[in-house]
């Protein structure tokens, strides 16, 4: 399978959690949550006066990790279905969310005795730091943005497992 930017690549995880879709759905449609479980967002908070999810509002995130340093992202709720979906579009390079540099989301289903949680990404279609590296190197698209899938979907699956503990504590 080739993973090249025109594509639009992604990756994603689900997990099982033993708490109800509503119990579930107050944890991941609160943007600090992820900043909980180690991974490259490390703080996160509303702009604009938002207090809380609502599609259209924007949050800027503070991220971090050790190959591309820190940045900040702004980012708009894309998608907000309680108890069902809850999405994100980061803003481009250019500040454009037409052209986001990436799409995250989560998506609830009841699932026996709990919920079936699915936490994903797509990247692109604007330019990202991953953009400018493959433009220096196109030679190593492929690899350039599996390396950088692999790193998301880790973040991603230590994401779910965070929220799979507080949600069945």
């Amino acid at each position: 399978m080739t993973m090249r930017l025109a594509d639009g690549p992604g990756t994603g995880a689900d997990i099982h959690v033993a708490a109800a879709p509503e119990r579930v759905w107050d944890l991941v449609s609160d943007i600090t949550t992820p900043t909980r479980f180690g991974g490259e967002l490390y703080e996160a908070e509303w702009l604009d006066g938002a207090t809380g999810p609502a599609l259209g509002a924007t949050f800027v995130g503070r991220n971090r990790n050790e190959l591309l340093g820190g940045w900040e992202t702004v980012s708009r709720v894309s998608d907000h279905r309680p108890g069902t979906a809850f999405a994100w579009q980061v803003g481009g390079m250019e500040g454009d969310f037409d052209r986001p540099v990436a799409t995250w989301s989560f998506e609830l289903a009841p699932e026996g005795d709990g919920t079936r949680l699915r936490h994903s990404v797509t990247i692109g279609p604007g330019t990202s730091y991953l953009t400018k590296m493959v433009e220096a190197e196109p030679e190593r698209e492929e690899e350039l943005v599996a390396f950088r899938l692999d790193m998301l979907e880790r973040g991603i699956r230590a994401t779910l497992d965070g929220v799979r503990k507080l949600a069945e504590s």
